[in-house]
C-alpha cells in the first residue's frame, strides 16, 4: 500500500508541475480535474493504510505511512481549494474550444501552494518505501541526520523553483500597458 501511496502522490506532483503549461483553458480544466481526482485517491489510500494495518494481524502500521502525513494535510487544506479555483476559472473560458489561458489563471496554476505540497508529499511517500520494505529501521537509524538535511535541501529547492516560476508568470499577468491604445487617444 505504501507503493501505491507513493505512485499516486508522485503522479500528482508531476501533473501539478505541468499544470501551467496547458495550451488551452479546456486542457487546464481537464488537468485540474484529473489532479483533484489524484488528490482524492491519495487521501483515500492514506486513510486506508491504518485501517488495513488494524484489520490484518500480520501487517503493522509502519512509520512509512506517517512520512507524507504533514504535507498531505497541507495538500488537503490549501491545494484542494486552489485547484477548485483554477478549475472554476478555466471552466469560464473552456466553452470556446481554443480559448487561450489568461495570464492570471496560468500564474494561479503555477502558485507554489499548488505544486510544492504535492511534490513534497510524493517525495515523502517515496522515502517511506525503504522503511516499509524493512531496508531502513527508523528507531536508531544512523543516517537520520543526513537524511533530514537532504530532505530539507530538496524541499527548499522545490519551493524556490516554484516561487520563481510563479513570480515570472505573475509578472506577465500584472504587466501594465506602457502606451495608450489608439482607440483611447481618439476618444480623449
Amino acid at each position: 500500500m505504501i507503493g501505491a501511496l507513493a505512485a499516486i502522490w508522485l503522479t500528482a506532483g508531476f501533473l501539478a508541475d505541468a499544470l501551467p503549461t496547458a495550451r488551452t483553458a479546456r486542457d487546464l480544466r481537464r488537468r485540474a480535474g484529473l489532479l483533484s481526482l489524484l488528490v482524492g485517491a491519495g487521501a483515500m489510500v492514506f486513510a486506508a493504510v491504518p485501517v488495513v494495518a488494524g484489520l490484518s494481524a500480520s501487517v503493522t502500521a509502519t512509520p512509512a505511512a506517517l512520512l507524507p502525513a504533514v504535507p498531505a494535510m497541507i495538500v488537503l487544506t490549501a491545494t484542494v481549494r486552489r485547484l477548485a479555483q483554477i478549475r472554476r476559472g478555466a471552466g469560464a473560458f473552456a466553452t470556446a474550444p481554443l480559448a487561450p489561458i489568461p495570464p492570471g489563471l496560468r500564474a494561479g496554476a503555477a502558485h507554489p501552494l499548488v505544486s510544492v505540497p504535492l511534490q513534497i508529499t510524493g517525495l515523502a511517500a517515496l522515502a517511506g518505501l525503504p522503511i516499509a520494505a524493512g531496508l531502513v529501521h527508523v528507531p536508531g537509524a544512523d543516517l537520520f541526520g543526513t537524511a533530514l538535511i537532504v530532505a530539507a535541501v530538496v524541499v527548499a529547492v522545490i519551493g524556490i523553483r516554484a516561487a520563481l516560476r510563479h513570480s515570472r508568470l505573475s509578472l506577465r499577468a500584472t504587466t501594465v500597458l506602457t502606451r495608450t491604445p489608439p482607440e483611447l487617444t481618439r476618444l480623449g
